[in-house]
C-alpha cells in the first residue's frame, strides 16, 4: 500500500496528481505541484502519480546513504571541477545501486499498475506492426521526471539541474528509472549551485512525477512572458517529436514571439528553424 507508519509518522509513498495542488511543492516538488494544479484545473496533460520528496529521504535513511553521502560533501571545495565530478558521480553510484525498501517499491509498482487500466483497443489499429505494438503493449511507456523542492524559487531556480527519463517500461526499468532521478539530486552542477546559493544538501530532497507518454507528432515550450525581456509576450519554441529535442538543446526550435492579447493572436517575430532530427518517439 501507499503508507508506511514510520515510528509514529505516516509516509505516503506516492500521491496521484488528484490528491494535491500547486501549494504542495514541499511534497511533490515545483514541477509535480503545478501538474497536479493543471490536472485538477482540466489542463489536457497526460495521467500520472508523484513519488513524494518524503519517500527520498525515507529510501536514503533506510539505504543508510545519509552519513556516508554528508561525508563525502564535507568540506568539497566545489571550484575544483574534477573533486567535483568524482564525489558527484561516486554519491550517484551509491544511489544507484541501492535497494529501493520493498515496501516503498511495491507502492511505486501498484501505482504503475492503476496507471495501466486502460485496456489496449484494437479498434482502428492499422495492419503495420508499429500500431499494433503501439496499441498492444504489456505495459505502459512512462516518463520519469524530477521535482526537486527547491525549484523555481524567488531567488533561486534550480529547474534543469536534475534528470528525467523517457520511453521508461517495464516494472524493473521504472524502479532504475526512479533511482537514477533520485540520484541526480547530486550532479556536479546541482551540487555547485546549492552550496553557491547557501542550500543545505541535508535540508533538500526531490520527488518523481510518473507520467504516461504519449507519441507527440510535434512538441513546444511556452513561457507567459518573454524570458530574455522585460515585454509582456508569450514565446513558444517547437519541433517535430518529443519536447526533450528543445531541453537537451539537440534540436534548434521554431521560435515565436505572440502578442499576450490571445484574441488577435499577433504573431510578432517568427524563426523557423532548420530542423534535422526528430526526437525519439516511444516505440523503437
Amino acid at each position: 500500500m501507499q503508507k508506511k507508519e514510520e515510528g509514529n509518522k505516516n509516509i505516503d509513498f506516492v500521491k496521484w496528481f488528484s490528491e494535491l495542488s500547486n501549494k504542495d511543492v514541499a511534497i511533490a516538488g515545483g514541477k509535480g505541484a503545478s501538474l497536479a494544479e493543471m490536472y485538477n484545473n482540466k489542463f489536457p496533460i497526460p495521467p500520472g502519480f508523484i513519488i513524494t520528496a518524503e519517500s527520498y529521504s525515507y529510501f536514503i535513511a533506510k539505504a543508510g546513504l545519509k552519513d556516508k553521502i554528508n561525508e563525502i560533501l564535507k568540506d568539497l571545495e566545489i571550484e575544483d571541477t574534477k573533486k567535483l565530478e568524482n564525489k558527484a558521480k561516486e554519491i550517484k553510484e551509491m544511489i544507484e545501486k541501492a535497494d529501493m525498501p520493498k515496501d516503498m517499491s511495491e507502492a511505486i509498482i501498484e501505482a504503475y499498475e492503476i496507471l495501466d487500466i486502460e485496456k489496449p483497443n484494437f479498434e482502428n489499429v492499422k495492419k503495420g506492426a508499429l500500431e499494433i505494438l503501439k496499441s498492444a503493449h504489456e505495459k505502459p511507456f512512462v516518463a520519469v521526471r524530477s521535482s526537486a523542492t527547491a525549484e523555481d524559487l524567488a531567488d533561486a531556480s534550480f529547474a534543469g539541474q536534475q534528470e528525467s527519463f523517457l520511453n521508461v517500461k517495464g516494472e524493473k526499468q521504472l524502479i532504475l528509472s526512479v533511482k537514477k532521478c533520485l540520484a541526480s539530486l547530486f550532479n556536479a552542477r546541482a551540487i555547485y549551485y546549492r552550496k553557491r546559493k547557501g542550500f543545505s544538501h541535508e535540508n533538500t530532497q526531490l520527488a518523481v512525477v510518473v507520467q504516461r507518454m504519449i507519441d507527440s507528432d510535434k512538441s513546444g515550450v511556452i513561457f507567459s512572458k518573454n524570458p530574455t525581456s522585460d515585454k509582456r509576450e508569450i514565446v513558444i519554441e517547437a519541433v517535430w517529436g518529443l519536447g526533450e529535442g528543445i531541453v537537451s538543446g539537440a534540436i534548434k526550435p521554431d521560435h515565436y514571439v505572440i502578442d499576450e492579447n490571445l484574441d488577435k493572436f499577433n504573431i510578432i517575430k517568427s524563426e523557423i528553424a532548420i530542423k534535422k532530427i526528430e526526437s525519439d518517439c516511444k516505440i523503437k
